[in-house]
């Protein structure tokens, strides 16, 4: 969930996949009766405050945290992520498959109304995925579909995906909010919808809303679906400022926060007496790239040195108060496949160890090396972590570093057109999958600039791609982290964690912090 067009467009690369793959029916236990949704909601209000802004109410055109907070919320999937899950169940659906490796034909649950009565019939999700792909919208999430050639149904309750390559992910896709179904006589079909007056099926319904400002979500009585919501309402109040947000849960304004306060507001409100601040696996992840047709980071021996002395933890702790985690590896930590390349590799920084490596490449040091980083998109702290990784580096007495750094639009086409040795960069995958962390910047056409093409990976990727079998797939993610551990065509830096700050009194925060997305209903009040 990078939310940039570029990675967008590279995120569905990686669904380009060869395989097949079924999901089974749902669990006796999760029929998604009306008892287990809003009808059985319990609980009061549950005020959460937030810095997410709100791109668009409409899933053909939003593709921002903020937005898909309020589609995850309004709406429902053929297929979803249950809390705490990275293979996706069906939701609307009640069983899904692929019957062969370019057909996925899904069973719709029976009996199924978005919440103004409307029925929601394989029709609405045959409008639902030929409207997201017609509408394409800039801002959207419609690239994460480039897979999928059409949609047609049998009857009410068949749907049937046809897929242009035998993709295993494409479940995962499913369950992704651009799967988001819309009711087909509220939506029109060629563009989006205006205005605030959305309707869904999911767990709950938007109640009010007003930009930049409030969104009241209230349980969806008719809601048929696998989560059971432990509050019968939550109203999102939006704040420009995170030091606003953080005075807000501190006089009890709300009583939970959720993206993003910054480390040294999270640091106060820990010590703070009736407020608990509660940490998570998060999925943001943030590397240092290097650009192999700009000098000096076309030799391999450089780019190994910095691996080498490069301080994860100091980065984490001077830039970030802790807040992040050092991260080891392309595939993020609690991601099936993931390994500690990097330090396997090369272990602890070491000086001696990075200057044996220039010294036998034949390199004079101090290296002349320029460092990119853009001053606003990554947040305040960004210009902490770029200092840090200069001071650090400079330190050993190898390196000479030159930052530089440029706001979003420009640094966007600059990382793409080898202007930059090195620069930083930003991750929030799409999806709880190792492909996705990996192929959109390893394949032949990355999504940033790298300079490097390795066609031992390309082969891999298309390995892990076209099956789904663990074994095979964690076997060609460790060979891709070692390779990419030996080249250094990028450094992975840190992995963030979710927090949420909560006043007493407000219960399930620990099981809302899902890597997926933040689970609303899980929030309950004593």
């Amino acid at each position: 969930m990078s939310r940039n067009k570029r990675v967008v467009a590279a995120a569905a690369v990686a669904f380009l996949a060869i395989g097949a793959s079924a999901c089974g029916g749902k669990k006796d236990n999760s029929s998604g009766s009306g008892d287990n949704g809003g009808g059985g909601a319990k609980g009061g209000a549950v005020i959460v405050g937030t810095t997410d802004s709100v791109s668009s109410l409409d899933p053909a055109g939003a593709y921002d945290y903020g937005s898909w907070e309020i589609v995850d919320s309004v709406y429902q999937k053929v297929m979803h992520f249950e809390t705490g899950a990275v293979t996706p169940t069906p939701d609307a659906a009640k069983s899904c498959t692929f019957t062969d490796p370019k057909t996925y034909t899904c069973e719709l649950q029976p009996g199924l109304t978005f919440s103004n009565g409307d029925p929601l019939t394989a029709a609405s999700v045959k409008f639902t995925f030929d409207r997201m792909l017609k509408i394409a919208a800039p801002n959207g999430p419609s690239s994460l579909l480039a897979n999928l050639d059409n949609t047609t149904t049998s009857g009410t309750g068949t749907v049937v995906f046809h897929i242009k390559n035998p993709d295993s992910t494409f479940p995962s896709v499913l369950a992704t909010d651009a799967g988001a179904i819309v009711d087909e006589k509220v939506f029109p079909a060629d563009k989006l919808l205006d205005g605030s007056g959305i309707i869904g099926s999911g767990p709950y319904t938007l109640d009010k809303y007003t930009a930049k400002q409030q969104a009241s979500l209230k349980a969806n009585p008719k809601y048929k679906g696998t989560a059971k919501l432990n509050n019968s309402q939550v109203v999102l109040q939006y704040f420009s400022e995170p030091s606003a947000l953080k005075q807000a849960v501190k006089d009890g304004t709300v009583t939970a926060a959720f993206r993003s306060l910054s480390p040294t507001d999270i640091q106060d409100l820990k010590k703070t007496s009736g407020i608990q601040v509660l940490d998570g696996t998060g999925t943001q992840k943030r590397y240092m790239v290097f650009d192999a047709k700009v000098k000096p980071s076309d030799q391999k021996a450089v780019r190994q040195a910095v691996a080498q002395v490069i301080d994860r933890a100091g980065i984490a702790k001077e830039a970030y108060d802790d807040t992040v985690a050092p991260l080891y590896s392309m595939v993020g930590n609690g991601i099936e496949g993931h390994t500690e390349a990097f330090k396997d590799k090369y272990g602890a920084p070491d000086t001696a160890k990075a200057k044996a490596l220039l010294t036998a490449a034949g390199i004079t040091t101090p290296v002349q090396l320029a460092y990119a980083w853009t001053p606003s998109h990554y947040g305040a702290e960004s210009a902490d972590e770029a200092t840090t990784i200069k001071r650090q580096l400079e330190a050993t007495g190898l390196f000479k570093v030159t930052l530089s750094s440029t706001e979003w639009q420009q640094y966007q086409k600059d990382e793409k057109s080898d202007t930059y040795a090195s620069y930083m960069i930003g991750w929030f995958p799409d999806l709880p999958d190792p492909d996705n962390d990996v192929a959109p910047f390893l394949t032949k056409e990355p999504f940033l600039g790298t300079g490097y093409v390795n066609p031992q990976i390309l082969s891999l990727l298309s390995k892990e791609q076209g099956t789904t079998d663990k074994t095979v797939r964690d076997q060609a993610f460790a060979e891709i982290q070692k390779i990419v551990a030996e080249d250094v065509p990028i450094i992975p830096l840190w992995q963030g964690k979710q927090t949420v700050v909560v006043r007493d009194g407000v219960t399930g925060a620990d099981k809302a912090l899902d890597p997926t997305m933040f689970r609303f209903y899980e929030l309950g009040t004593k």
